[in-house]
């Protein structure tokens, strides 16, 4: 196996039999704003340097490049299952969930929410990316569904949301606000005021671990992390919008069973 560096989550660590990652921005060979494990597929970076990335990742596991699964991301609640490696397939989803071991399933994120979910009893491994519209939408609970349907129980599932945008760094609009609270007026707990009267700021890690109790999990935590803050460590959509950089590198967060 290849060690990279990763951020774990203490609650999935304790299960054994299987072993996951959050990975940084650290360990590859991309350049430029890439720099320098991105994971990306969709980026603009050189696909030569992308491959290589994720070869590294996937040798983290112990794992093929073509076993490591990491969906055409699309904003949605499609949460796909897993019985075999992808290849270079990327199917349109948001999430994918395994219990075949040697398969590392994916999320891919630059700001949004990665979710990385276990069932140790069962042997089912799920991998989500949350933006705010997937987590709206419901891919927290399409992942959990995927998991029951290969024998997981939400009751028994473990989940840890990994580094993303934090509230300090998240400005939203009154619309989004909106959005959010006609959906669910409890909604506007995960908002609080801004810097101007008509922007807020939003929580998505708290969002997204209400969604996960919602859903039936127990146990989740979220590990910390502002990824448009810590530009050290992590990619980050808004901080690369932000200076008009025209691109950014992708992070990705893994799981597997051994």
């Amino acid at each position: 196996m290849t060690e990279l560096p990763v951020l774990t989550s203490t609650r999935l660590g304790r299960i054994g039999g299987v072993r996951h990652g959050f990975f940084t921005r650290r360990g590859g060979v991309s350049t430029g704003v890439h720099s320098s494990l991105n994971a990306g597929l969709g980026s603009k970076d050189d696909p030569a340097a992308v491959a290589e990335n994720r070869r590294r990742i996937a040798a983290h596991f112990g794992a093929e490049p073509g076993a490591l699964l990491s969906c055409y991301q699309i904003h949605s609640a499609l949460a796909l299952t897993a019985d075999g490696p992808w290849g270079s397939s990327r199917p349109e989803g948001d999430a994918v969930a395994t219990r075949i071991p040697g398969l590392v399933c994916g999320a891919l994120a630059a700001d949004c929410a990665p979710v990385l979910l276990a069932d140790g009893e069962a042997r089912v491994v799920a991998a989500a990316h949350a933006g705010w519209k997937g987590a709206i939408g419901g891919i927290v609970e399409s992942t959990v569904a995927a998991m029951e349907a290969l024998g997981a129980r939400a009751e028994r599932i473990v989940a840890a949301v990994g580094p993303c945008i934090g509230p300090d760094s998240y400005e939203v609009g009154m619309e989004f606000l909106d959005r959010f609270t006609a959906e669910d007026a409890g909604a506007a707990r995960f908002f609080r005021p801004g810097a101007a009267a008509d922007k807020r700021q939003f929580d998505l890690p708290a969002y997204v671990l209400d969604r996960l109790a919602r859903a039936g999990v127990r146990q989740a935590e979220w590990i910390g992390h502002d990824t448009c803050a810590e530009e050290a460590l992590f990619f980050s959509n808004r901080r690369a919008f932000k200076r008009g950089e025209g691109d950014y590198g992708r992070l990705i967060s893994a799981i597997a069973l051994a």
